[in-house]
């Protein structure tokens, strides 16, 4: 099977479209490129022009045969829509074949997320005798109190900073600006990280541009040291969930608002472009209350 070269062109037009305009991550790109360059090896030496709302059926038709997740098959979905957006854009389309096919109904998986006593084990397990072992503590309680992205906390550096107000700047999709904030004893934490322990990882100029989080080497320490630090810690703890660092996040939402906080409150602190995005935590809150309901009363 080959590729046609007009689409393949087409293909990098979107790229630099994703990066210039829309100012998506690498990850993202990524992801994007690889569902839409599948599809057009399907479609093999037939034009993206020549491609009607059948032949995507089509495309559909195969890929539902290969087994994927409903939520694997609705992403490359979502990837083929946003090239044929593009496409009908730039003109290059007078026609979108995306536009009345409907994809598999995602199922909407509840997020877990740990409670107050299981992320205390897990931050009283992390071994702060060595300066590396204390950086990692001061990550997973960052991640903790404030709800930021593995990649966010990775991006930190010291100009995003201003712990005097408690405040740390950070850039999430799209590169999009917000505030996160910190209580005093994580931010006592984060500056005796600074102040003492960073320098005998490896020492560094604090300079406004350099990361605040950095590895053996004095490089930015990347999310995928982030991640295996972590595993590290919880394989010897039991706790029956699948930790990552990402349900921190989703234990941070989750915390705000079985607290009362405004749902609007809660996706400015996560960076969410859609409150539809946030919603899902009122979900895991309504569960939580459906449970503790039906061990408490009598009734029951």
């Amino acid at each position: 099977m080959g590729i046609n070269q007009k689409s393949k062109g087409y293909l990098s037009n979107f790229e630099e479209y994703l990066k210039g305009e829309k100012n998506f991550s690498n990850h993202t790109i990524r992801a994007y490129l690889g569902d839409i360059l599948a599809f057009l090896i399907w479609a093999n030496e037939v034009s993206i022009q020549d491609i009607d709302t059948r032949k995507f059926s089509e495309y559909l038709y195969f890929i539902d045969k290969l087994n994927y997740t409903k939520t694997t098959i609705a992403r490359k979905i979502a990837s083929i829509r946003a090239f044929y957006r593009f496409l009908y854009r730039e003109e290059i389309i007078d026609f979108n074949p995306t536009d009345s096919v409907s994809g598999p109904k995602r199922t909407k998986n509840l997020p877990d997320f740990l409670s107050d006593d299981e992320i205390e084990t897990i931050l009283t397990n992390v071994k702060i005798g060595t300066p590396s072992g204390y950086r990692n503590r001061v990550i997973f309680e960052l991640l903790w109190v404030s709800g930021m992205r593995i990649s966010e906390l990775s991006g930190l550096n010291y100009e995003n900073l201003n712990l005097e107000n408690n405040e740390i700047t950070v850039y999430g999709k799209g590169a999009k600006e917000r505030i996160v904030l910190i209580p005093d004893r994580t931010k006592e934490s984060l500056n005796n990280y600074i102040e003492n322990v960073s320098d005998l990882i490896y020492k560094t100029d604090k300079a406004p541009k350099n990361p605040v989080f950095i590895n053996n080497h004095g490089c930015r320490l990347q999310a995928q040291s982030i991640r295996k630090a972590l595993k590290d810690v919880v394989d010897h703890i039991e706790i029956s969930k699948n930790i990552t660092p990402h349900i921190f996040r989703h234990s941070f939402a989750t915390r705000l608002l079985e607290n009362g906080a405004d749902l609007r409150v809660v996706q400015e602190l996560l960076g969410h472009a859609s409150i539809a995005n946030t919603q899902i935590y009122t979900h895991v809150s309504i569960q939580r209350l459906k449970t503790v309901y039906e061990k408490a009363h009598p009734r029951a």
